[in-house]
């Protein structure tokens, strides 16, 4: 069976018998259709990428305040576009290696302080201008500049000069770090001309579409870049994404061939979903992280011991169970988990104990109820869950008021603004890169407020220690320091889930982020 089915498959992507006849076969030889889809895109990726077409994204995340401008990007939209337009010194593989792209290749020095990354000839601008070192060095300028409110400027705050030599950019930082390739990798810092600083809501990059179309919240569409430098990407001639929030219609969309492809599948219609002919479900286990945060600087949530009972009154079996349905694992009130280098798994895990949550409360001194932000855009199931925590709150004598916001302008009005509301991290590369961004007091998207001078000293110890056990014993400490004293509660950690039409050929699965990575619409291909 699996010989017939294997050679039937590759008729397929070779267009010499259709997806139907091919599905029908399957199905009388008791091959269920989610198998006999993955078989598909596996004969699709052999038989090499298909050129031409208009490849369509039902996305989640996009709204009307949304801009071009790589520094402002938070949510999955910009983001997952800007992947397509732009690109950095460095990209991820998706075994979690840095891979070299506008920079051909790096060193740095013994002490890991002065790193110089010599850049790669010939690459070309979408305005038709080539790639300089000079463009690198404005790039990271403008995002270390405190004026660009950019969400990689916590990271670029360890940079103390830049400075191109010929074709090479050199970085020098204050403190030493053997993770600032992987730091580079933020998807912020997109080479621009003249680094962004002339018009950052231009839209030009090196990518291999160029925008055509932006339509914030609505749509956005790019075109092939006929003179992209390398030619594993960008197969389509055209990509568009279409923002839709709402979870019915974005599946609804892709059964309906409307779009080829959509994220944030809900986790309770994954089985449903994967039964339906022609949809496979696209799933992977990452560093994601759902999470409820309190600003750690904001009356009541000042109060270590009402943070506490906060972190004791959620049930995270529970949500894992009913939110997630098996797709993700519990957390433990950090960012971190086991995809992370350097983490140690011998942390105590954090149960539900509402004897304890009770404990801390009244130790808190508050009284009166706890307004709980959440939006259907906070992450799937947001508002679900935040009934679930309610009420195993309410068991600890808590109570939660839950208000649930719209979803346009939940990220500029809502999070890192409100003092309590549910979010979602994608995760970072590195414990270090996710620390920075999120942790260092001084770092722009410190959503919980958490700042803490200890903190960041050993922040700083961990990032200049080339002995990897000593810096594992010192992001130990830190991890504990989170969970136990800051004001990020982490009931989850969650698979991404994305899906896809069986007109979708070269799908990678790419645990970084979501939609492969976030390079889904130019790695994949049309399937004629």
């Amino acid at each position: 069976m699996s010989n017939e089915l294997d050679y039937l498959s590759r008729k397929v992507a070779a267009g010499k018998l259709s997806r139907r006849a091919f599905l029908g076969r399957a199905a009388a030889l008791g091959v269920s259709s989610a198998f006999a889809n993955t078989l598909l895109s596996s004969a699709a990726l052999a038989q090499g990428p298909v050129r031409g077409g208009i490849l369509k994204a039902g996305m989640q995340g996009g709204e009307s305040t949304n801009s071009l401008d790589p520094a402002s990007w938070q949510s999955q939209v910009p983001y997952k576009f800007g992947r397509q337009w732009g690109e950095q010194l460095v990209q991820l593989a998706p075994d979690g290696t840095v891979q070299p792209c506008i920079a051909e290749e790096w060193g740095a020095s013994d002490d890991a302080k002065e790193w110089t990354f010599k850049i790669r000839q010939g690459v070309e601008f979408h305005n038709g201008k080539t790639v300089t070192a000079e463009d690198v060095v404005a790039t990271l300028e403008r995002h270390s500049d405190e004026n660009s409110q950019s969400g990689a400027l916590g990271i670029m705050r360890g940079v103390s000069d830049v400075r191109a030599s010929g074709n090479e950019v050199i970085i020098t930082l204050a403190e030493g770090n053997a993770d600032l390739p992987y730091m580079l990798d933020d998807y912020h810092l997109m080479i621009q001309p003249n680094g962004g600083k002339d018009n950052p809501t231009e839209g030009v990059g090196t990518g291999p579409y160029k925008v055509a179309v932006n339509e914030p919240g609505v749509r956005h569409v790019g075109e092939k870049f006929a003179n992209y430098w390398r030619d594993d990407r960008g197969f389509a001639d055209q990509i568009e994404i279409i923002v839709i929030n709402d979870a019915t219609a974005r599946t609804s969309a892709l059964q309906g061939g409307q779009v080829h492809m959509i994220n944030r599948v809900e986790p309770r219609i994954v089985s449903m979903i994967g039964r339906v002919p022609g949809v496979t479900i696209r799933n992977i286990a990452g560093k994601g992280h759902y999470v409820f945060i309190a600003h750690c600087n904001t009356a009541p949530f000042d109060n270590n011991d009402l943070r506490m009972a906060l972190k004791y009154a959620i049930n995270r079996e529970e949500m894992v169970e009913k939110i997630l349905h098996g797709y993700g694992s519990v957390g433990n009130d950090t960012p971190i988990n086991s995809s992370y280098p350097l983490f140690s798994d011998d942390l105590e895990q954090r149960t539900y104990d509402p004897d304890k949550a009770k404990f801390h409360f009244e130790k808190s001194g508050h009284s009166g109820p706890i307004l709980l932000r959440t939006s259907d855009v906070a992450f799937p199931g947001a508002v679900d869950a935040a009934q679930l925590y309610q009420q195993s709150a309410a068991a600890a004598g808590i109570t939660l008021d839950i208000r649930r916001e719209p979803g346009d302008g939940y990220w500029s009005e809502v999070w890192n603004v409100q003092p309590f509301s549910a979010s979602y991290w994608g995760g970072r590369p590195t414990q270090d890169q996710m620390f920075t961004t999120a942790y260092l007091s001084s770092a722009d998207w410190n959503d919980t407020r958490f700042f803490r001078d200890d903190f960041d000293k050993m922040l700083f110890a961990a990032r200049s220690e080339l002995d990897e056990a000593k810096r594992k014993a010192i992001y130990r400490d830190m991890n504990v320091m989170v969970s136990n004293e800051g004001g990020v509660i982490v009931p989850m950690f969650n698979d991404f889930i994305d899906a896809t039409s069986d007109k979708v050929g070269g799908w990678v699965d790419d645990g970084n982020q979501e939609m492969s990575g976030g390079y889904a619409l130019s790695r994949c291909w049309l399937i004629s």
